[in-house]
């Protein structure tokens, strides 16, 4: 089984993710093209992608099950409208 992995850009790094399978919310970390098959006869390349939970644990997902957490806090920056009171 070979243990090659690679870096894939993605639009929503270090961004607040859900993923859709299990509902849970968290940052998204990493996505990697990653050799996920058990046997050395044939290798089987699957996009995942790493979640960091509230917690701090990263988990797992298909890369096709990550969406943007729409209900995101606002920062200071995204907050001000550029009245002044």
């Amino acid at each position: 089984m070979s243990e090659q992995y690679e870096y894939v850009p993605h639009r929503l790094l270090r961004r607040r993710v859900r993923d859709i399978a299990s509902g849970v919310e968290g940052v998204l970390m990493a996505v990697i093209n990653e050799n996920v098959s058990n046997t050395a006869d044939y290798e089987r390349w699957m996009e995942l992608a790493y979640i960091r939970n509230a917690s701090g644990r990263e988990f797992t997902t298909a890369v096709a099950n990550v969406q943007p957490a729409y209900d995101q806090p606002q920062t200071a920056g995204s907050r001000r409208d550029g009245r002044s009171a």
